[in-house]
């Protein structure tokens, strides 16, 4: 299960270009496409004449035109024409709300009246000419919640990712996982450390020395409904560890959406953002590329644990004091679920006295 009344990532904008983008999201079919304006649309991807999937169509002045038998459907999920036919009482289609904003597009798969702009968390590195940003889109078959775990616990990068961000200093240094309204934090500190390999290529992007001890952090934050932004980075040692000054350090945020298809499969919308050198165009591609050798060494993982869980349903897991971050993590999407899921308060009628 997962929340329904929040935003989540559809897609990019590069997605969009020209043609519609059919994708399932929390179980429902819908097609992405430009209307007027070059406004993002989202309707069910489902024609009312045949049931066609309309991503299967075309977009032509702004209007979505089914690839079966021609039928026109504008942005607010209404029949605008058919060829040769008269589409007067043609049913409407469901409509999704969308925005655009941030470098993605997100959508708002519940229910309508209550899609809030200001319900979309601010991403201030995407606004900002001192940070740059790259990243890509994976799609994987696991619970969104197992991606929600193996982010919350970095323990793993020792032993899946040994060759690129993991080192045994990971399981030497507990993690400390506190909650705040809906906020969950897990933060890991290790001082005087040599750095991994990914992490010396980036001390040598910010001009650094990558032979040199450094102090090295990760701070996950979970907000809902299945957003994880990590805080990273190793500076020298000695020079302050995360206060560190720019100078420094390297240091960045690796941005972790995680979109469900269905309740057992994802789109992981994934990416770094940092603040260094962010006009090098050449070492943000460097550092894209290293970032998705190393989250597609998850994809494997996660994928294989799912198809395990499914054919074991009656076993328990254990739950680990380095579990505590997901295990907090789900409490909250526990509680936002069965919100939705109440039945709506029937209303108090007084007594005649």
């Amino acid at each position: 299960m997962y929340p329904k009344n929040a935003w989540y990532v559809a897609c990019t904008p590069d997605e969009l270009t020209g043609k519609p983008l059919g994708r399932q999201i929390c179980g429902e079919k819908m097609v992405f496409y430009r209307g007027q304006e070059n406004r993002v649309c989202a309707v069910e991807d489902f024609c009312p004449h045949r049931g066609a999937p309309l991503s299967l169509g075309y977009v032509e002045n702004g209007n979505l035109v089914c690839g079966y038998h021609g039928l026109v459907m504008g942005c607010d999920g209404k029949t605008v024409e058919m060829p040769g036919q008269r589409v007067r009482g043609f049913p409407c289609n469901k409509t999704y709300a969308t925005l655009e904003r941030y470098g993605f597009v997100w959508v708002w798969p519940g229910e309508q009246d209550k899609a809030d702009p200001a319900a979309l968390c601010h991403l201030e590195w995407a606004e900002s000419a001192e940070w740059a940003y790259g990243g890509g889109l994976f799609h994987i078959n696991c619970d969104y919640r197992l991606m929600i775990d193996n982010l919350m616990d970095l323990t793993h990068e020792t032993y899946v990712h040994a060759s690129s961000i993991g080192q045994k200093e990971i399981d030497e240094a507990p993690p400390v996982t506190t909650v705040d309204g809906d906020e969950v934090v897990t933060a890991r500190h290790m001082e005087n450390i040599m750095a991994p390999p990914f992490w010396r290529m980036a001390l040598r992007g910010n001009n650094l020395p990558d032979d040199q001890p450094v102090d090295r952090w990760q701070i996950c934050r979970f907000t809902p409904p299945s957003h994880v932004l990590i805080e990273v980075g190793v500076a020298l040692a000695g020079k302050g560890g995360y206060h560190a000054a720019p100078a420094d350090k390297a240091s960045s945020i690796v941005v972790d959406f995680i979109t469900p298809e269905t309740e057992t499969s994802i789109w992981y919308f994934w990416g770094m953002a940092r603040n260094f050198n962010p006009q090098d165009q050449a070492l943000t591609a460097s550092i894209r590329e290293g970032q998705g050798k190393i989250f597609s060494e998850d994809l494997e993982m996660l994928e294989q644990q799912q198809a395990n869980l499914l054919a074991n349903p009656q076993r328990s897991l254990l739950k680990l004091n380095i579990d505590a971050g997901g295990v907090q993590s789900r409490r909250i999407l526990e509680r936002l679920i069965a919100q939705e899921q109440a039945p709506a308060a029937a209303p108090l009628i007084a007594s005649a006295q």
